[in-house]
C-alpha cells in the first residue's frame, strides 16, 4: 500500500494519498514509472497535502509536476511536512 504519490522523477515532494502519521514509514510511488520510494515521517502529513521526499538545502527551489513551485527558505529534510510555513511561492 502506498501513502503518497510523486509526479515524476526529479520532484521533491509528494502528495499524501492518506493522512501519514509523523514517525510513520511512508511509502510513495512515482506516477512516470511505478517505482517506489520509503521515507519516515517527521510530523503529521494531511491527506492532499506535500511530503518532502529528500533533503533540500536553505533557498532550494521545490519541484513538483517537474517544475519549480516554491523556494525552501530554511531547506527541507526528507520526511518533512511541506506548506506555506517552510515554502514561499515562486512566483513572488
Amino acid at each position: 500500500m502506498h501513502h503518497f504519490l510523486i509526479h515524476k522523477r526529479g520532484d521533491q515532494v509528494g502528495v499524501a494519498t492518506t493522512d501519514i502519521a509523523a514517525g510513520q514509514q511512508a511509502v510513495g510511488v512515482f506516477m512516470d514509472d511505478d517505482s517506489k520510494i520509503t521515507v519516515t515521517s517527521l510530523q503529521d502529513v494531511p491527506l492532499g497535502h506535500k511530503i518532502s521526499i529528500g533533503v533540500l538545502e536553505k533557498g532550494g527551489r521545490v519541484i513538483e509536476y517537474g517544475i519549480p513551485i516554491g523556494i525552501a527558505p530554511e531547506g527541507l529534510a526528507a520526511g518533512e511536512y511541506v506548506h506555506t510555513h517552510n515554502i514561499k511561492s515562486a512566483r513572488w
